[in-house]
């Protein structure tokens, strides 16, 4: 995971429906991201969706991943996505 959401974080709701990987989820006292699920929307958008809609910029890069690791990843969700489908 190249993002993470921080303590200025406001509870505000827009980031989790955006995430087409379902890696937001409602923590403890901030959203927070999964990062075996987070692509930073590579596969899917040209942007982080979750930063393009965050009202108080709290979604920084926490570590870096390169292009070709954040699609790896997305390959993998998308075929446990067909593979629950099928099931």
């Amino acid at each position: 995971m190249a993002l993470k959401i921080t303590d200025q974080c406001i509870n505000c709701d827009v980031c989790e429906p955006e995430c087409p990987n379902g890696a937001i989820y409602q923590g403890i006292e901030i959203y927070e991201i999964n990062p075996a699920k987070c692509t930073e929307c590579v596969g899917h958008f040209d942007a982080p969706q979750c930063r393009e809609v965050c009202p108080v910029d709290c979604i920084p890069l926490d570590f870096a991943e390169t292009q070709a690791e954040l699609h790896a990843k997305f390959v993998l969700l998308t075929a446990e996505k067909l593979l629950a489908v099928e099931i």
